[in-house]
């Protein structure tokens, strides 16, 4: 199916089953070796507790949102905002967290993402280096697992035909073949050639309210990175009436880059490589009672 829809936004695009590639080691480095075991996706919070005002005491906990979604100790990877309240400022945050469990105190791997106040451009940070907790604020979209080894899904795609990003070409894909039955996945993939178009929200919340996409694009900070961008994107095909964010994908590097994902801008000859697996369990948590479709691409 989804060697299929890539094919119709990519030059060349192979799809297989393969064993997942060890993820402690590089370009990866993260805390736990896969993806797999129990696979599940929690929407913590949404885009209304950010726009167009910031509640800025939504915080959450990411040992917390192991619980909740059944799964303490889990592997969680995505996309999400960082605690103000910790943090001090507002900031891209990029979850690599094994949490904590029964045996072992939890390993946050995570990154930050935030403008540099010296020079406007990205500075991209390990959050351990800074911060002892394992917190985010505002929204988050996670994919969870045991973080165990095992059969993912490869996805290659090269030289980009079409207007779709990666994760969007995966995502309406699913959504044309499975329709009203919503299909979720999430996982990682390195951008291995190429630039990207990457936001990094302002330190600042913004005091006037953003009302509008334009708005909000004005408040943020777009810039072009360079590959290689490890991304880790949370897909769910339709929303099925939980008001979800049904694609979020944060990135970051081993050369000080990072932020949210939009599109490669570099399409002759951009290059993919991913891991998914589809998820078995979805989970909304916090949701916010007044909502909008702003501020959600």
């Amino acid at each position: 199916v989804l060697q299929k829809g890539l094919k119709e936004n990519f030059a060349d695009a192979q799809v297989s089953v393969v064993d997942c590639p060890d993820l402690t080691k590089e370009p990866f480095n993260f805390p736990a070796k896969g993806i797999c075991g129990k696979p599940r996706i929690a929407d913590v919070g949404g885009v209304p507790y950010l726009i167009p005002i910031a509640k800025k005491e939504k915080i959450y906990d990411l040992n917390t949102v192991a619980k909740d979604i059944e799964l303490p100790g889990a592997f969680i990877l995505g996309a999400g905002a960082a605690s103000s309240k910790t943090v001090g400022k507002n900031a891209e945050f990029i979850p690599i967290v094994q949490t904590k469990s029964e045996k072992k105190p939890a390993v946050n791997g995570s990154y930050i993402a935030q403008i540099n106040p010296a020079d406007k451009g990205c500075l991209l940070e390990k959050y351990s280096s800074k911060y002892t907790d394992c917190e985010f604020g505002l929204l988050a979209n996670l994919y969870a697992s045991e973080g165990q080894p095992g059969k993912v899904i490869e996805v290659k795609a090269n030289g980009r035909t079409g207007e779709l990003n990666f994760v969007s070409c995966l995502r309406q894909t699913l959504e044309k073949h499975y329709g009203e039955k919503p299909v979720g996945m999430g996982g990682t993939f390195i951008i291995q050639k190429g630039k990207a178009k990457i936001h990094i929200m302002p330190p600042e919340f913004s005091a006037c309210p953003l009302n509008t996409d334009e708005d909000v694009n004005n408040w943020l900070k777009f810039f072009e990175m360079k590959a290689p961008l490890i991304c880790q994107p949370v897909i769910v095909s339709r929303d099925p009436g939980f008001d979800l964010r049904v694609e979020h994908t944060h990135c970051f590097s081993h050369h000080g880059e990072g932020g949210h994902y939009h599109q490669d801008t570099s399409p002759d000859s951009v290059q993919y490589l991913g891991y998914f697996q589809p998820a078995e369990l979805l989970f909304r948590i916090d949701r916010p009672a007044e909502t909008h479709l702003i501020g959600r691409d």
